[in-house]
C-alpha cells in the first residue's frame, strides 16, 4: 500500500493530471506504478494524454523518485487518504472528481467517512445579517443535536456561525480549507480551528504550507457539496461564493434547502435566485416562524446509504455498466464522444466535434429529449 500511495503521490506533481485521468491510466495499466514507468507510446493510448502531457511525465519522471518523494513529503503531510484507501470519504467517491490526495488533521470518524453517519453543508455569505447569524446558529445546533456532522468552509460569516453552532451543541463539524490543514484562513479563526481539531476534522486537497490562492476557495466549494448530504444556503447575495457550493450540489444531485428573508435584502438574492431554480425553503412554523424540527423531518426523509461492508463498486476506478444506448445517428454520436466523464463546457464541444455551434446545440436538445445526457450550470454537459 505503501509503494502505491507513493505514485499516488507521484502522478499528482504533474500539472494536468486529475482524478478522471488518473482513472483511465489506472484501468489501461492495472496499477499507477506501471503507469509511471510506461514508455510514451503506450501513454499516448489512454485518453486525455496528449503529447504536451506525455512531455510533462517525462520530465516529471526524470527528476522525480516516487518512493523517495514519498519518504519527504509525509515528514510535513503525515495524513493523508487516496481513493485507493478505505478509509476515503464514500461520498466523495460518487462525484466526478473527487481529489486524488486528501490531507487532514483531527478526529477521524470512521462511520462518517462510510456514510453511516449523515453530515449536512451549511455555507453562506461573510457578511450576515444579524438575522442570518441567528437562525445558522439555531440550525446548526439543532442539526447537532439529532446526530448530523456539519460541514463548511471556516469563512467568516455563515461558515463561522455553523462551525460554532455545531461545537457549543457538543457534536462534530468538518472544515474544509483552500489552504494547507496548517494555516488557517481567515487568521481570526485560528481558536475556532483549533477547537474543531479537538472534536472534528479539517480537511483539503492541498499539502502543508500551501497559501490560499484566489482559485482554491471555489474550487474547494465540490469538496464541502461532496462530503454532504443536503446543502443549507442561509444568505447568499447575487455573487456569493455560496452560490458556486450550490452549482455543485445541483451538479452531484444533492438536496437545496435556503433560508428565506425580505425580497428587497440584498444578502438574500442568491437564496431567492436559488428558489426559482427549485431549491427548497427552509419550512415555516404555524406562527410563519423558521422551523427547526419540520426542517429535521425533511432532512429525514433523506435515503439511507447502504451500511454493508463497502464493496468494489463504490470505488472511483470500478468499471460500471453503461446502459445501453440507442442506435444513434453519426452527428449525434460525434457530439456524444466529447462529453466524457465529467461535465464538458459546450465551447469544448464545439471545437472537438469541429461542428458548427448552432448544430451542436441542436443536437445536445436531441440527446437532452433522449435522456442520454444532462445540461448543467454554465452551460455544461454530462452524462446521464
Amino acid at each position: 500500500m505503501t509503494e502505491e500511495r507513493a505514485y499516488w503521490l507521484a502522478w499528482c506533481q504533474i500539472s494536468g493530471i486529475g482524478p478522471i485521468i488518473l482513472t483511465r491510466l489506472e484501468q489501461h495499466f492495472g496499477n499507477l506504478a506501471d503507469a509511471w514507468h510506461a514508455i510514451p507510446q503506450d501513454l499516448k493510448q489512454v485518453q486525455g494524454i496528449g503529447s504536451q502531457t506525455i512531455e510533462k511525465i517525462i520530465d516529471i519522471r526524470s527528476r522525480l523518485d516516487p518512493q523517495q518523494f514519498y519518504e519527504e513529503h509525509i515528514k510535513k503531510n503525515p495524513c493523508f487518504w487516496t481513493p485507493r484507501d478505505r478509509d476515503y470519504p464514500r461520498l466523495l467517491l460518487e462525484i466526478p472528481n473527487p481529489p486524488p490526495i486528501l490531507y487532514y488533521r483531527g478526529k477521524v470518524d470512521l462511520q462518517e467517512n462510510q456514510g453511516i453517519k449523515p453530515s449536512i453543508g451549511i455555507v453562506g455569505t461573510r457578511h450576515p445579517s444579524d438575522y442570518g447569524k441567528r437562525w445558522t446558529k439555531r440550525i446548526s445546533t439543532a442539526l447537532t443535536k439529532s446526530g448530523f456532522t456539519i460541514v463548511s468552509g471556516l469563512a467568516a460569516g455563515i461558515d463561522t456561525e455553523a462551525h460554532f453552532g455545531c461545537l457549543n451543541a457538543g457534536g462534530r463539524t468538518i472544515a474544509v480549507f483552500g489552504t494547507g490543514v496548517d494555516l488557517v484562513y481567515p487568521r481570526e479563526n485560528k481558536k475556532l480551528a483549533e477547537a474543531i481539531l479537538e472534536q472534528g476534522l479539517i480537511i483539503s486537497e492541498y499539502p502543508a504550507g500551501t497559501k490560499g490562492f484566489k482559485t482554491h476557495f471555489p474550487r474547494r466549494n465540490r469538496i464541502i457539496t461532496g462530503l454532504s448530504r443536503s446543502l443549507l444556503v442561509m444568505e447568499a447575495p447575487q455573487k456569493s461564493g455560496a452560490l458556486i457550493t450550490a452549482d455543485y450540489a445541483k451538479e452531484f444531485h444533492r438536496d437545496i434547502y435556503v433560508l428565506t428573508a425580505r425580497l428587497d435584502d440584498d444578502n438574500s438574492q442568491g437564496c431567492l435566485e436559488l428558489l426559482n431554480q427549485g431549491a427548497t425553503p427552509i419550512p415555516p412554523n404555524r406562527d410563519r416562524l423558521l422551523s427547526e424540527e419540520r426542517l429535521l423531518k425533511m432532512l429525514g426523509a433523506l435515503p439511507q446509504l447502504d451500511t454493508t461492508e463497502r464493496g468494489e463498486q463504490l470505488s472511483l476506478f470500478t468499471q460500471t455498466p453503461a446502459p445501453r444506448l440507442p442506435q444513434l445517428e453519426p452527428r449525434l454520436t460525434q457530439v456524444l464522444d466529447a462529453i466524457q466523464g465529467e461535465a464538458t463546457p459546450f465551447d469544448l464541444i464545439v471545437e472537438t466535434t469541429q461542428l458548427p455551434p448552432g448544430e451542436v446545440s441542436s443536437v445536445l436538445l436531441e440527446l437532452e429529449l433522449l435522456e442520454i445526457i444532462t445540461q448543467l450550470p454554465g452551460m455544461r454537459y454530462q452524462r446521464c
